[in-house]
């Protein structure tokens, strides 16, 4: 396979770069040039504000959501573009991070399903980061099983009345859209009678709750909505639909998870360059380098195989099932190697403050964010199992409630 670029391939990365060097903002370049894991922050500015500043400027210049159509704030970038366009934005890509979730996975469902005037009125500001939105679909009762969700919507006249509470929201705390799958008939089985729809975040009843994290962030949310009213305007797909316009949400998820998603790779590799063993540097280490040579082995099968699945978007192809297994690998890999780091560190592994020595508590707090990455999107359970019967045909897990309504599935206590 020949990775040279065409010459017209070269051209559009020359074009890229030369609009990179002459318009990023450098004055952050030491910081997010450093190795990170997870949302990111700068030390004396907001990075909601920073971040929306550039993505207005790649707007403005058209370098902005480069594969969505151009009358919605892209640019009808090919494949092979995208790909080079992240590639020389580099580490400036990393304040595209609060619009993952809006640009990754609501963007293409309301494209899919939204009015034609939704499309054109809410698509642009969220490609130009004038707007963030968030995704509210898991709740106490319903992870990885979206389709047990309890959160009802009821019909009143031209008006929908939703109630009930999300859990695990990311980035709902300064969102100003979200999209939402509620249940609308019960009567009818788990994975029917749910329909999606959309809202302002602002809208009355609606209450945002941060949750604190493990490593100290608070990135997630509990979600509650008390009698709020939305039209039936901001319905996306058919009423009862709702379970085949999540899956372009989910499908989309798991690709973006899966394509950007933080394996600790690259700070590894920079870690055992620097650290010292007893007998020697880490990199000198046959053990050490069997392990990385392996890491480096998977984090090249993940960027590849997510231009695979960037390929098939240009295809107008919806995101299959295969995207699991980019999420799949990447997040056990990431808990994987920030444990094989604490154990170099030796007793300096229990160092967890950023302004102490030994890489500044950085795989600490990788570990503690780790496991997160192994629900959010999915559980590795939930995945294996998609890749198991919709990637390999390998026969089905028995589903007793398949064909149950859901109102008449039992719960605890009845």
């Amino acid at each position: 396979m020949n990775f040279d670029d065409t010459p017209q391939e070269a051209a559009f990365r020359a074009e890229a770069r030369a609009w990179i060097q002459a318009n990023a903002p450098k004055e952050f370049e030491a910081e997010l040039s450093q190795p990170t894991v997870g949302r990111i922050k700068l030390k004396n500015r907001d990075i909601l504000e920073e971040s929306k500043k550039w993505q207005k400027k790649k707007a403005a210049a058209g370098w902005a959501c480069l594969h969505w159509p151009k009358e919605f704030g892209g640019r009808g970038a090919t494949p092979i573009e995208r790909v080079i366009w992240q590639q020389e934005e580099g580490f400036y890509g990393k304040l595209e991070g609060v619009f993952l979730i809006g640009q990754g996975m609501c963007g293409p469902t309301m494209m899919a399903f939204g009015s034609d005037a939704d499309k054109k009125k809410y698509l642009p500001p969220l490609a130009s980061g004038e707007h963030v939105w968030c995704q509210l679909f898991s709740e106490p009762s319903a992870g990885s099983d979206v389709a047990g969700l309890r959160t009802r919507a009821e019909k009143k006249g031209d008006d929908w009345i939703i109630n009930g509470q999300k859990v695990w929201t990311t980035g709902a705390h300064f969102s100003d859209y979200g999209i939402v799958i509620t249940r609308t008939d019960p009567t009818q089985p788990k994975h029917k009678g749910l329909t999606m729809f959309w809202l302002d975040m602002k809208s009355p009843g609606v209450v945002v709750k941060p949750i604190k994290q493990a490593n100290g962030q608070s990135e997630f949310n509990e979600v509650y909505f008390t009698d709020v009213k939305i039209p039936d305007s901001q319905r996306l797909g058919k009423v009862g639909d709702g379970w085949n316009v999540s899956l372009t949400t989910l499908m989309n998820e798991r690709m973006s998870i899966g394509a950007r998603q933080s394996t600790g790779f690259p700070e590894l590799f920079a870690f055992c360059n620097d650290l010292m063993l007893e007998d020697g540097p880490a990199i000198d280490d046959k053990n050490v380098r069997s392990k990385l040579a392996g890491w480096a082995v998977k984090a090249s099968g993940l960027k590849y195989t997510s231009y695979r699945s960037i390929s098939a978007l240009s295809r107008g192809e919806r995101p299959g099932p295969e995207n699991s297994i980019g999420k799949l690998v990447a997040g056990t890999m990431l808990q994987d190697i920030a444990m094989f780091a604490m154990d170099l560190q030796g007793a300096s592994g229990a160092l967890t403050d950023a302004d102490s020595p030994s890489v500044a508590g950085q795989f600490q707090s990788i570990l503690l964010r780790s496991p997160s990455d192994r629900i959010a999107g999915g559980t590795d359970e939930i995945l294996r199992n998609i890749i198991a019967e919709r990637v390999l045909g390998l026969p089905g897990d028995i589903r007793v409630d398949k064909d149950v309504p859901f109102n008449a599935i039992p719960t605890k206590g009845r």
